[in-house]
């Protein structure tokens, strides 16, 4: 069993989380979950101790079951998950069901996916297809109701901490009036081409650790030539070099990989110079390769303008 090696980040809860974490996201189908807890397996044996899912992942099944099996301590593993957009409303229950999925007594982190509530035709099961982005935003809960139930989870223990996901200074704005906890995570799309300086900043000013999806922005970005040049340079892998760059500006990163080899490398970063840092950030074109607006200019029922994007 590898030890991890793995640089961690303080959270303003006083816990540390991992900075390098394996998202645990598939896509729709059965079978494709369940292969997750082999993966996830691999990924723990190779030194990684920081596993984030989602509900509407349908993946916290199998990071359980990754958990058990690898003989790993639960309290050396970081575990994330997340609070579906069509279950604000239902905060309580939602908690109690995907600990009931992973098997878990507690998570380490607890994320509003979405700041927006939704509803699906399904109700409160899951969507057939939960990457459908014709549904219809609701005017309540809003998120500071959804924010209050968040706290209530967190003070019954069955989450150490408490975040947000997909988050601007916009919506973060509008929590603020009227939380009493402030989040420890924001979890956003980021990487090179979507390099949201300014949020970034915010959330620093404010405490919150800013953790990446989409990290490495698909191989659109892998590929830009200024990545490659810059790989060439290090010796490694363009997504070696997107995720320093993240890591540099003091932020975690949840890569995917179902490839032992890609795993290994992802936690095995060279460390850029600063003006390789700044070659990195100045690639920003404020471009979403992951969630981007739908032909009536909507993502999960809002504007871009609602999201504060």
């Amino acid at each position: 069993m590898a030890a991890s090696t793995i640089p961690s980040f303080k959270l303003n809860t006083g816990a540390s989380i991992p900075a390098v974490g394996l998202g645990c996201f598939v896509g729709a189908g059965d079978e494709k979950r369940k292969q997750v807890k082999d993966w996830a397996l691999t990924a723990l044996k190779n030194g990684y101790r920081h596993l984030d899912t989602a509900w509407i992942y349908g993946t916290e099944t199998a990071v359980g079951e990754a958990i058990r099996e690898s003989g790993i301590p639960r309290d050396e593993i970081f575990v994330t998950t997340k609070l579906p957009w069509h279950h604000p409303g239902y905060v309580l229950e939602s908690i109690d069901d995907s600990l009931q999925n992973a098997q878990l007594d507690y998570f380490d982190l607890y994320l509003v996916h979405f700041p927006q509530a939704v509803e699906y035709p399904e109700g409160r099961g899951r969507p057939q297809n939960a990457e459908d982005h014709n549904v219809q935003a609701l005017e309540s809960p809003t998120l500071n109701d959804t924010w209050a139930d968040m706290e209530k989870v967190l003070a019954s223990g069955k989450v150490k901490a408490i975040g947000v996901s997909n988050f601007s200074i916009k919506t973060l704005e509008q929590l603020f009036k009227t939380a009493k906890v402030v989040p420890a995570v924001n979890q956003v799309e980021l990487h090179p081409y979507l390099a949201q300086s300014d949020l970034l900043s915010y959330c620093k000013e404010k405490g919150i650790l800013v953790t990446a999806y989409t990290p490495t922005g698909y191989a659109k970005v892998r590929s830009d030539p200024d990545i490659g040049k810059l790989a060439a340079k290090y010796g490694v892998t363009p997504a070696q070099i997107i995720l320093a760059w993240h890591l540099s500006r003091g932020c975690a990163v949840t890569p995917k990989s179902e490839n032992e080899g890609r795993q290994k490398e992802n936690i095995n970063l060279p460390t850029l110079s600063d003006e390789d840092i700044e070659v990195v950030t100045s690639l920003d074109r404020n471009e979403r390769l992951c969630n981007f607006p739908n032909e009536a200019g909507k993502v999960y029922g809002w504007t871009m303008e609602q999201f504060g994007w």
